[in-house]
């Protein structure tokens, strides 16, 4: 793998991506960075440079918004994300990671759509109350799809919004729970082979660019209104389920 122009000209617009939509937009949209990354580096380097940078970027992000998050829905996504890595893990070198990523895909278009539906009058506008099992299925799904290519934040995104959580405890949630699928998902990666010398020196060279988007995206966060937030958090979401389907049938 070569260190060239093309590398730097996909790589550094996709990692400070990323660090802004984990650093302050609920991580909806930061597995775009990684497939960005792949248009200049093999799909295998992408995912094994891309974690280790947003496992940088999560400890970048935690303080901010340290114990501020909604511990339910934390504690139940964990229980589910521990099974859902295991599963990916055992299955990873077998199964097409695309009949995932349209699945993904297409529930964050339906939730958008759902949402709009209700802004509309079409539906009532009734949130839906934290339930243990709804926590348990968007972390092993979360856990899955961020082990195949970083694309937890979706599913993840579809629980935590129908609750209704404020800006805050939506971002705070989305942080420390990919913060620790992050850690879950290194040893599987080590003796998976996706690690290499070269993935080590792919990650050191974006790091601080990393770090940039991690900084931007905290400061937006804290500057962006409620309503202008979310209304780009469902923007992220169609960008985020059109992308997966088009990679997928591509």
């Amino acid at each position: 793998m070569e260190f060239d122009l093309q590398f730097f000209a996909f790589g550094i617009p996709a990692i400070i991506y990323g660090g802004i939509s984990k650093g302050g937009f609920g991580s909806g949209a930061a597995f775009a960075a990684g497939a960005i990354l792949a248009l200049a580096v093999p799909p295998g380097a992408a995912l094994g440079i891309v974690l280790p940078l947003f496992m940088l970027i999560d400890a970048a992000t935690l303080k901010p918004y340290w114990g501020k998050w909604h511990w339910p829905s934390v504690r139940g996504m964990l229980q589910g994300a521990v099974p859902g890595v295991i599963i990916a893990a055992l299955v990873y070198a077998y199964v097409d990671a695309d009949v995932f990523r349209v699945l993904i895909g297409v529930i964050c278009l339906a939730f958008v759509a759902f949402q709009l539906s209700q802004h509309l009058g079409l539906m009532s506008n009734r949130k839906l109350p934290f339930r243990r099992r709804y926590a348990w299925t968007a972390g092993a799904v979360g856990g899955f799809t961020s082990f195949i290519s970083h694309a937890g934040g979706p599913p993840t995104a579809v629980f935590l919004l129908s609750q209704g959580l404020s800006k805050l405890a939506y971002q705070s949630t989305t942080v420390i729970t990919f913060w620790a699928i992050n850690w879950m998902k290194f040893v599987p990666y080590f003796y998976l082979g996706i690690f290499s010398w070269d993935t080590f020196t792919g990650a050191l060279l974006l790091a601080p660019f990393a770090l940039l988007g991690a900084f931007i995206g905290v400061k937006a966060h804290h500057l962006v209104p409620e309503r202008a937030f979310f209304a780009l958090t469902y923007v992220l979401l169609v960008a985020t389920g059109i992308r997966l389907i088009w990679v997928a049938m591509a």
